[in-house]
């Protein structure tokens, strides 16, 4: 248990600043509010108005591309490390590489089929 302690201590006092920085904006901090800051982020889609729920959203295409753009990230983040140790996996290395990109060309394909990638 005396390994532990330290690790259990700095924890417990990582967690007390979090919790009091949180508390201390809150208490401290302007209280001003206005339009604007409760306004859609700006980020060059027009937000329209949906009668159903009283108030402007963002429309679904924007978060499509959003998840388009994660995908390929997520993408190249496996393709990366299998291509620096490419020599030491073998046969296996690439018929699982074959399989992961078989599969998102297969995603790639529906979503361009969809008109998930075509921009206005």
């Amino acid at each position: 248990m005396e390994l532990y302690t330290p690790v259990i201590v700095l924890s417990a006092i990582a967690g007390l600043f979090a919790v009091g920085s949180v508390l201390m904006s809150s208490v401290v901090g302007p209280k001003r509010y206005n339009r604007v800051k409760v306004d859609s982020y700006e980020c060059g889609i027009q937000p329209v108005h949906d009668p159903g729920r009283n108030n402007r959203t963002i429309p679904v295409r924007y978060y499509t591309i959003a998840m388009t753009f994660i995908i390929f990230d997520v993408e190249i983040m496996f393709l990366v490390p299998w291509a620096v140790h490419f020599d030491q996996l073998g046969m296996f290395g690439y018929v699982a590489v074959v399989l992961f990109i078989l599969n998102l060309s297969l995603a790639y394909a529906y979503e361009w089929r969809r008109g998930g990638l075509e921009w206005d």
